[in-house]
């Protein structure tokens, strides 16, 4: 039996067949159809499918008529039991979608839909670095804060599907306003965007960032000042290790609330890897912990980077059955 796993962004779109352990197969990318009509563009996703799973079974005749689930990542919000995407920021008319429903219909199968910092713990728990335990964290660190969390072995949705919101968490009471209309949350202060906006507005003009933008302190990326950082500039570490308080700030309430066994950092965190991040991060959280939790507690990198859209669909389809055989 195969699995096909389709994980929708803003931008592209990747579908990928697994098989029954939800190892791909087979995997296809293409930009996103946007046509400003959400059942046009999920008839273009569709022929999409069928299109890999007839190269698929030309090349294997045993996967023939042997899809046995689809598991969706999309961008939240979405109402998980219904299969619902209701109201996603990039995608332009996708309000209200029936996407489970929809597919379920057309392919004859059972269909998941997960957000994707949901379906990308999954994915990390199945299939990267949080293989070998039962309960973690994912963070994406990137754009925003997206986050994923998997207790006993379960992906944890809460009551209303969207629990594991750590990126809004508040740090800081009055602090700074955040894209989602709140204040002092934890992605107004570490988010790639947010910290984009203050390095922008708060860099010296004569440090190695700006130089790396072309000397324009209005195109500075959180890109430039980790480059910089990994170069020694003394303005770029200093902000870095501001960043990483922020880091902090937020991890500590999620340790001592969940006590995950391991904490996954996406994105920024990767990209500024062991020496300039993970290292001095947890020796910052070994600091404001307990000693049984800063010696227990594993804070790691995201293992899957760009394989990451090809697993997420495929781990959500794997989720679905999983949490089937338990119940």
């Amino acid at each position: 039996m195969s699995q096909l796993g389709i994980d929708i962004g803003g931008t592209k779109i990747v579908l990928a067949l697994g098989d029954e352990q939800g190892e791909p197969i087979r995997s296809t990318r293409a930009p996103m159809p946007l046509s400003g009509d959400w059942e046009a563009d999920l008839r273009a996703v569709a022929a999409l499918a069928e299109t890999l799973l007839r190269e698929a079974t030309q090349d294997d005749i045993s996967l023939r008529g042997a899809l046995e689930r689809i598991g969706v990542s999309v961008p939240g919000p979405i109402d998980a039991d219904r299969g619902v995407l209701i109201n996603p920021p990039n995608l332009t008319n996708w309000q209200d979608v029936p996407i489970g429903p929809w597919l379920a219909e057309k392919f004859g199968v059972e269909t998941r839909i997960e957000n994707d910092a949901n379906a990308a713990a999954l994915a990390e728990a199945r299939f990267g670095a949080g293989r070998g335990v039962d309960d973690l964290v994912y963070l994406t660190m990137s754009t925003g804060v997206g986050a994923g969390v998997i207790a006993g072995g379960r992906l944890i949705a809460g009551s209303f599907g969207s629990a594991g919101e750590a990126g809004h968490m508040p740090i800081e009471l009055g602090g700074r306003l955040c894209a989602c209309g709140l204040s002092g949350c934890f992605e107004a202060y570490v988010g790639g965007n947010a910290w984009r906006e203050r390095l922008r507005a708060e860099l010296p003009i004569e440090c190695r960032a700006v130089e790396l933008a072309k000397g324009d302190r209005s195109a500075v990326t959180p890109e430039h000042l980790v480059s910089a950082a990994k170069q020694g500039d003394a303005v770029a570490l200093a902000e870095f290790d501001r960043w990483l308080d922020d880091v902090v700030r937020g991890i500590v309430p999620i340790v001592m609330l969940l006590e995950p066994s391991r904490i996954i950092l996406g994105t920024i965190a990767v990209a500024a890897g062991e020496s300039l991040c993970f290292e001095p991060l947890r020796k910052k959280l070994a600091r404001v912990l307990w000693p049984q939790q800063s010696a227990r507690v594993e804070v790691v990198p995201a293992a899957l980077g760009r394989a990451l859209p090809e697993r997420a669909g495929l781990a959500v389809a794997m989720n679905a059955r999983s949490a089937r055989a338990a119940d």
